[in-house]
């Protein structure tokens, strides 16, 4: 038996060599690093292989072909914006909000739209039949870009009405994620294939397996019809967003319609995805004013909020969307008010939170009362208690699954988008949200906020201090490994 011992230790060894040579070769975050060291010396042989998938970076070849995509309609939006009005009302874009403003647009990334009318939905009954109305009048172009689609009830009506759209001579194209699309296969899409529709896995998604690299997700959501319509935020394409799964239950989240021209920069967003996940050059994307109209000469229904685009993913190597939003809600001087299905902050975002309640703003985070994730959720409750304690008021909401991912800046500044406050959407995902400078749709958010509140409790003390021993233990080991959930 002594050749055995002498097995299990050279194994152990070798493991315990290689797990600090994998963690530490590579630049990260320390709560990251210690997170992986964990897993690959708690579970030898397994961890390794875990890390293998789940671990390692974004490949460089990834990271060329995002990177080296140009602006292609950023002309366009600047045209667009020219012609708009040229004062929005002081009050929503103060002082405070040109700082937001210009860190987003620091690059020349994120211009400043002022022509937009804004229509917030949270019920996907409502949501999928506005949205299908839409593209049902769509004239020349549907861009279509989803983390999730399902090949079920509604699902199939989507695709039905593209294939419908694409065979009447409407340019169809859609972006998906393949691992959180699971359930829908190459063949089906294929039917929009078949019609003229031309459909593509985002890049990261293309050979995910045989890469070793399967941690890295398109996770915007956004349509954009004829270049002036747009839609974004955290609904994606299943029957569960209409409240039909019977684990989830009503299905509370938020999505905004847009027609200005906001739309354009969501556009390029799209057109950008499209031109990294490309396999053939014919299928390359080029400047034309059918994909990026003059909206000055369209007689289209405009407001007047002002809107920023923003997105980001791990092909940028300092968290841009997350130290923007860090930036955003800094600007908080009476309530930073926050939607998130996940709670899992790093300590940056964590700090932030801790110093602007300590300032006397009324800081409240609203999180669903069920799990997605059984592991994401006992983190998301460890870091419920530890805010509760540093005066955040968490309520946790208890009509269904809330999905939403919003903010609320005082009485002026708003969002909506895919960003969950996690390290998954600061690190690992590609994200984009919508930024609105704008009194009146702020104060729907609020009331919205509001009304959520009374089917919701909150989180006390008292009620913390009831948990068992074995939830406190769950709750500790997941946030353990919150970084690489």
């Amino acid at each position: 038996m002594v050749w055995w011992h002498d097995f299990i230790r050279i194994i152990f060894i070798t493991n315990t060599l290689l797990a600090f040579y994998i963690v530490f070769h590579r630049r990260r975050s320390v709560s990251t690093t210690w997170a992986w060291l964990i897993i690959l010396l708690i579970f030898p042989v397994v961890g390794i292989t875990l890390y293998a998938f789940f671990g390692r970076g974004i490949s460089q070849e990834n990271i060329f072909s995002i990177n080296k995509q140009h602006h292609i309609g950023l002309r366009n939006v600047q045209k667009s914006i020219a012609k708009a009005p040229k004062e929005v009302s002081p009050s929503d874009t103060s002082k405070l909000g040109e700082i937001a403003i210009h860190f987003f647009n620091c690059n020349n990334e994120s211009p400043l739209t002022k022509n937009n009318n804004v229509e917030l939905y949270t019920e996907g009954e409502t949501f999928f039949h506005d949205l299908l109305k839409d593209m049902v009048r769509a004239k020349e172009t549907i861009n279509v870009e989803f983390y999730t689609f399902y090949s079920d009830n509604i699902g199939n009506r989507v695709l039905q009405l593209l294939i419908k759209k694409a065979k009447q001579g409407v340019k169809v194209r859609v972006i998906y994620d393949a691992w959180g699309s699971m359930g829908a296969t190459k063949a089906w899409f294929d039917q929009l294939r078949k019609a003229g529709g031309e459909v593509l896995p985002f890049i990261t998604s293309r050979n995910m397996i045989t890469r070793y690299r399967i941690n890295y997700h398109l996770h915007r959501k956004i349509v954009v019809i004829d270049g002036r319509i747009s839609w974004t935020g955290g609904f994606n394409i299943g029957d569960q967003y209409l409240g039909r799964k019977k684990k989830f239950g009503h299905w509370r989240d938020s999505q905004v319609r847009i027609v200005g021209s906001a739309s354009l920069l969501l556009q390029e967003r799209f057109v950008m995805d499209w031109n990294a996940s490309i396999k053939r050059p014919e299928q390359l994307i080029r400047f034309n004013s059918t994909l990026f109209p003059d909206l000055d000469e369209k007689k289209i229904h405009r407001g007047d909020v002002a809107t920023q685009i923003v997105s980001d993913g791990p092909d940028r190597y300092i968290p841009y969307m997350r130290n923007g939003m860090m930036r955003l809600m800094q600007l908080a001087r009476k309530r930073l008010w926050i939607q998130t299905p996940y709670l899992i902050p790093d300590d940056a975002v964590f700090a932030t939170w801790q110093t602007i309640a300590m300032s006397g703003v009324d800081v409240r985070i609203m999180i669903p009362c069920k799990p997605d994730h059984p592991f994401i959720y006992r983190a998301t409750q460890w870091y419920a208690n530890e805010l509760t304690r540093c005066g955040v008021k968490i309520y946790i909401y208890e009509d269904g699954f809330l999905h939403a991912k919003t903010t609320i800046i005082d009485d002026s500044f708003s969002t909506v988008g895919s960003m969950n406050q996690d390290y998954r959407s600061y690190d690992l995902n590609f994200e984009d949200n919508a930024i609105f400078y704008d009194k009146k749709f702020t104060k729907k958010m609020t009331e919205l906020f509001e009304a959520d509140m009374k089917k919701s409790h909150l989180l006390t003390r008292e009620e913390i201090k009831k948990q068992g021993r074995i939830l406190r233990t769950l709750q500790s080991f997941s946030r353990m490994l919150s970084p690489i959930l």
